[in-house]
């Protein structure tokens, strides 16, 4: 995060931590296996219904487990639910600036996972790009999540977010 930024005006709706160090509360909030796939499959893979989530996750989150998670994500101020103009049971997940800002966050822990730990290309290519692109790239692809998620655009087809598309293709149809 821009330090330069200001603070946000508020803070997310959480239950106090064990303690005010911000790295324990972060990790109190994220720390489960589960809430950072799913905001890593909203971010990164353009999924925003239930049953995209549900079906598109490659690590076979349980329906149950997915339920659970968005709540507690959309409790937690990091996705909001939106009625589906198109299907009147059908629920969108949007990010939050809160989420968007996890950006950087996420882009280091793939940058450091794809160094360190033995990846699949194909799941590994979108992290690499980000940190190869450097904070520019990064923050041309928040501005495009804000736009998309708060702003309610379409996904920009030549924006960051259909670049990482379409390396992440690319390197599994190699396979």
């Amino acid at each position: 995060m821009d330090m330069s930024q200001p603070e946000p005006t508020g803070r997310l709706p959480v239950p106090e931590g064990k303690s005010g160090c911000p790295i324990n509360l972060t990790v109190e909030l994220l720390g489960d296996r589960w809430s950072l796939v799913v905001l890593r499959d909203v971010m990164f893979g353009g999924h925003r219904h239930f049953r995209e989530l549900l079906t598109h996750s490659v690590e076979g989150i349980a329906s149950n487990i997915l339920a659970a998670r968005l709540s507690k994500l959309v409790g937690a101020g990091l996705l909001t639910r939106h009625d589906d103009p198109s299907h009147r049971q059908k629920i969108e997940y949007r990010l939050t600036e809160a989420a968007i800002e996890l950006v950087p966050l996420m882009t280091q822990l793939g940058a450091w996972g794809s160094r360190w730990l033995p990846t699949s290309p194909e799941l590994s290519i979108r992290a690499q790009l980000l940190a190869n692109g450097g904070p520019e790239m990064g923050e041309r692809f928040m501005d495009e999540l804000r736009a998309m998620h708060l702003e309610g655009r379409p996904q920009r087809a030549d924006g960051v977010l259909a670049e990482l598309t379409l390396a992440y293709e690319r390197a599994a149809s190699a396979r």
